[in-house]
């Protein structure tokens, strides 16, 4: 029987592996932590629901709604649009096609001018019907030099755009490819913004289970350390132990996936966060929305996650996560202090007294630098060295979508060569 191995298990190591054992292959996992999922895990503490970071699923995502099943996900939804936070001030900017109850409160809003509104509007009719291929063809540019030549205002760029892109690309300077922000803000537009009710790694605990039921296996706490072709085989170096397979697709993060194949185009350019998880007693009034920070980035956004999926926080207590967007020197308490400050100064009729510090993700690689320019730049699934295959979102654009449809890719070129 034809043997691949597939090293790691994020979403695209395991739909790649869904797909091949499908196919009647002998599929081999290989994950060198105690859990599949990648970037995309769930802490349980104390009753408390903790992302391995701030994540959500955009349920427009082609490859999600092919490889996921989102009944048995038990979706929880955020309502569409944000809540612009500043001192003494909170706002609700919403699509008003999306959430029409809100209609007022955006028309109103004096964040963003109304030209602005108006031009966000016929934005979003034009991408709502632009074919997701096309997105990613052509000349590219800068977000910030694509919404100043649509004629976006200064203003919307840095009080709107920035800190609502600055959660998306993790750069809130707006110097990302606006190919992401067509593509992001099409799925805005034409779906849904949903965590799943037991933790965004429930998404990867599926992928897991469907892999497991057509046939993949896996091997925890074993890392693939070294990958060699050799002719129309491979030999992939486990714990000291070395396997020969007919192929061997690498599906690690993007700096491991470049030592392990010497593949130069994997971009290892950083973008960082940091996401402190908080408990507290009484709910924020901002509902199912994210609240952005439009003075400053100290944090970029909170979210009352057990708003959206009360699963997220025992009964009596409220969860809220804030990211600040690169690698503050602050120390986990100092930031901590800053996001207590922040709620204070929006909310200045609280003092949030029972805010309490949970935990602190810090990290470094969570997304790759997405400049324009970068999707021309990009590896395939094929690599020089023949059996020796790519999966990754690294392959395709910084996201989960890409993360399963490069795994899809990747166990279709290792069919068709075989």
């Amino acid at each position: 029987m034809t043997t691949v191995i597939v090293a790691g298990a994020g979403l695209a190591g395991l739909v790649a592996a869904r797909h091949l054992a499908e196919l009647g292959l002998n599929v081999q996992v290989m994950e060198r932590e105690d859990e599949a999922g990648g970037r995309v895990r769930t802490r349980k503490r104390d009753g408390f629901l903790l992302d391995r970071g701030f994540q959500v699923l955009f349920t427009e995502y082609p490859a999600a709604k092919r490889e996921l099943d989102y009944d048995e996900l038990d979706l929880r939804y955020f309502s569409p649009g944000a809540v612009l936070a500043r001192p003494d001030s909170r706002s609700v900017l919403a699509d008003p096609f999306r959430d029409p109850r809100a209609l007022f409160e955006s028309a109103t809003n004096r964040e963003v001018s109304l030209i602005d509104k108006v031009r966000t509007l016929q934005l979003r009719q034009e991408l709502a019907r632009k074919p997701n291929h096309e997105i990613f063809e052509g000349e590219d540019e800068s977000i910030e030099s694509y919404l100043r030549e649509r004629g976006f205002s200064e203003k919307f760029r840095n009080r709107f755009a920035g800190p609502f892109y600055g959660g998306i690309t993790l750069d809130r300077s707006l110097s990302t490819s606006k190919k992401v922000f067509e593509f992001t803000f099409k799925m805005l537009a034409t779906g849904r913004t949903a965590i799943p009710a037991e933790g965004m790694g429930a998404i990867s605990e599926q992928l897991a289970e469907k892999a497991q039921a057509t046939g993949a296996t896996t091997r925890f706490g074993e890392g693939v350390s070294a990958v060699e072709s050799n002719g129309d085989k491979v030999e992939v170096e486990v714990g000291g132990e070395t396997i020969t397979a007919d192929a061997a697709i690498v599906a690690t993060d993007p700096k491991s996936a470049r030592e392990l194949t010497g593949v130069d185009s994997i971009p290892t350019e950083a973008r960082s966060c940091v996401t402190q998880y908080f408990a507290h007693d009484a709910p924020l009034d901002a509902g199912n929305r994210i609240l952005l920070n439009v003075a400053d980035d100290a944090p970029n956004e909170i979210v009352p996650l057990s708003a959206v999926a009360p699963e997220y926080a025992p009964d009596d207590r409220e969860l809220l996560s804030a990211t600040f967007v690169g690698m503050p020197e602050e120390s986990d308490d100092e930031l901590a202090e800053e996001v207590k400050t922040t709620l204070r100064e929006w909310y200045p009729e609280r003092t949030f007294p029972s805010l309490e510090l949970l935990h602190t993700d810090q990290i470094e690689f969570a997304q790759f630098a997405q400049p324009p320019g970068v999707f021309d730049t990009l590896p395939g699934n094929r690599t020089e060295q023949e059996s020796i295959y790519l999966a990754g979102d690294f392959t395709e654009a910084s996201s989960l979508n890409a993360a399963m449809e490069s795994g899809r890719k990747a166990a279709r070129a290792v069919y068709e060569d075989l």
